[in-house]
Protein backbone atom coordinates (compact mmCIF):
# COMPACT_ATOMS: atom_id res chain seq x y z
CA UNK A 1 0.00 0.00 0.00
CA UNK A 2 1.21 3.29 -0.41
CA UNK A 3 0.73 6.48 1.95
CA UNK A 4 0.98 10.24 1.25
CA UNK A 5 2.43 10.78 4.78
CA UNK A 6 5.42 8.84 7.06
CA UNK A 7 6.38 8.94 10.22
CA UNK A 8 8.17 7.37 12.45
CA UNK A 9 7.26 6.66 16.04
CA UNK A 10 9.81 5.26 18.90
CA UNK A 11 8.51 2.43 20.93
CA UNK A 12 9.07 2.95 24.73
CA UNK A 13 9.88 0.53 27.77
CA UNK A 14 6.29 0.44 28.96
CA UNK A 15 4.68 -0.47 25.83
CA UNK A 16 5.99 -4.23 26.30
CA UNK A 17 4.09 -6.23 27.86
CA UNK A 18 4.43 -9.18 29.76
CA UNK A 19 4.76 -11.55 26.55
CA UNK A 20 7.80 -9.09 25.58
CA UNK A 21 6.22 -6.82 22.56
CA UNK A 22 3.97 -3.81 22.27
CA UNK A 23 0.45 -4.31 23.62
CA UNK A 24 -2.23 -3.99 21.11
CA UNK A 25 -3.76 -0.82 22.64
CA UNK A 26 -0.30 0.56 22.23
CA UNK A 27 -0.70 0.30 18.12
CA UNK A 28 -3.89 2.71 18.65
CA UNK A 29 -2.21 5.19 20.26
CA UNK A 30 0.62 5.38 17.38
CA UNK A 31 -2.23 5.34 15.26
CA UNK A 32 -3.80 8.26 16.81
CA UNK A 33 -0.66 10.29 17.98
CA UNK A 34 0.48 10.01 14.05
CA UNK A 35 -3.31 11.10 12.53
CA UNK A 36 -3.44 13.90 15.27
CA UNK A 37 0.05 14.83 14.46
CA UNK A 38 -0.66 15.46 11.15
CA UNK A 39 -3.94 17.21 11.60
CA UNK A 40 -2.25 19.88 13.68
CA UNK A 41 0.73 20.63 11.59
CA UNK A 42 -0.76 20.33 8.42
CA UNK A 43 -4.66 20.15 8.78
CA UNK A 44 -4.54 23.47 11.07
CA UNK A 45 -6.46 22.19 13.58
CA UNK A 46 -6.42 23.98 16.61
CA UNK A 47 -7.30 20.99 19.64
CA UNK A 48 -7.29 23.46 22.20
CA UNK A 49 -9.22 26.50 21.14
CA UNK A 50 -10.83 25.43 18.02
CA UNK A 51 -14.70 25.50 17.13
CA UNK A 52 -14.02 22.25 15.14
CA UNK A 53 -12.94 19.29 16.66
CA UNK A 54 -12.50 15.55 15.21
CA UNK A 55 -13.82 12.66 17.41
CA UNK A 56 -13.10 9.34 16.75
CA UNK A 57 -16.20 7.25 15.73
CA UNK A 58 -14.43 4.11 14.67
CA UNK A 59 -11.18 2.28 14.87
CA UNK A 60 -9.55 -0.90 13.76
CA UNK A 61 -6.73 -2.67 13.55
CA UNK A 62 -5.19 -5.93 12.01
CA UNK A 63 -1.82 -7.01 13.87
CA UNK A 64 0.89 -9.14 11.33
CA UNK A 65 3.93 -8.97 13.38
CA UNK A 66 5.39 -8.14 16.80
CA UNK A 67 7.68 -5.31 17.46
CA UNK A 68 9.18 -4.58 20.72
CA UNK A 69 11.22 -2.04 22.68
CA UNK A 70 13.44 -0.72 21.71
CA UNK A 71 11.98 -0.07 18.00
CA UNK A 72 10.94 2.50 16.03
CA UNK A 73 7.85 1.94 13.61
CA UNK A 74 7.40 4.22 10.24
CA UNK A 75 3.66 4.70 9.85
CA UNK A 76 2.29 5.37 6.94
CA UNK A 77 -1.22 7.56 6.73
CA UNK A 78 -3.32 8.07 3.83
CA UNK A 79 -6.84 8.95 3.43
CA UNK A 80 -9.39 6.48 2.18
CA UNK A 81 -12.79 8.24 2.45
CA UNK A 82 -13.45 12.13 2.79
CA UNK A 83 -17.38 12.56 3.41
CA UNK A 84 -19.03 15.73 3.98
CA UNK A 85 -18.25 15.79 7.77
CA UNK A 86 -15.90 12.29 8.76
CA UNK A 87 -12.44 11.18 7.39
CA UNK A 88 -11.44 7.76 7.08
CA UNK A 89 -7.62 7.53 7.64
CA UNK A 90 -6.07 4.12 6.72
CA UNK A 91 -2.95 3.53 8.64
CA UNK A 92 0.33 1.03 8.16
CA UNK A 93 2.72 0.60 10.94
CA UNK A 94 6.40 -1.11 9.53
CA UNK A 95 9.73 -1.60 10.72
CA UNK A 96 11.31 1.38 10.69
CA UNK A 97 13.09 0.25 7.55
CA UNK A 98 9.83 -1.15 5.90
CA UNK A 99 11.11 -4.40 5.90
CA UNK A 100 7.87 -5.71 7.22
CA UNK A 101 4.10 -5.02 7.93
CA UNK A 102 3.76 -4.87 11.79
CA UNK A 103 0.17 -3.44 11.65
CA UNK A 104 -2.90 -2.30 9.54
CA UNK A 105 -5.63 -0.23 10.71
CA UNK A 106 -8.49 2.58 10.58
CA UNK A 107 -9.79 5.78 12.54
CA UNK A 108 -12.96 7.26 11.55
CA UNK A 109 -13.64 11.16 12.69
CA UNK A 110 -16.41 12.73 12.83
CA UNK A 111 -15.83 16.55 12.53
CA UNK A 112 -18.32 18.00 15.15
CA UNK A 113 -19.03 21.83 16.34
CA UNK A 114 -16.92 21.56 19.98
CA UNK A 115 -19.41 23.07 22.13
CA UNK A 116 -22.63 21.38 20.34
CA UNK A 117 -21.02 18.18 19.09
CA UNK A 118 -23.06 17.93 16.20
CA UNK A 119 -21.49 17.49 13.23
CA UNK A 120 -20.17 20.33 10.60
CA UNK A 121 -19.05 20.33 7.30
CA UNK A 122 -15.12 19.91 6.23
CA UNK A 123 -13.96 23.06 5.25
CA UNK A 124 -11.77 25.24 3.76
CA UNK A 125 -8.43 24.49 4.32
CA UNK A 126 -8.69 21.15 6.31
CA UNK A 127 -10.60 19.63 3.26
CA UNK A 128 -7.68 21.16 0.97
CA UNK A 129 -5.24 19.24 3.29
CA UNK A 130 -7.01 16.04 4.10
CA UNK A 131 -7.20 15.72 0.00
CA UNK A 132 -3.69 15.98 -0.22
CA UNK A 133 -3.63 12.65 2.23
CA UNK A 134 -5.51 10.49 -0.41
CA UNK A 135 -3.35 8.45 -3.19
CA UNK A 136 -4.58 6.32 -5.92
Amino acid sequence: MSYAHWEVVPTRWKDNDVYGHVNNVVHYAFMDTVINNWLIAKGGLDIHDGDVIGLCVESHCNYHASASYPEKLSIGLRVGHLGRSSVRYELGLHREDHSELVAQGHFVHVFVDRESRRPVEIGGGLREALRSLMVS
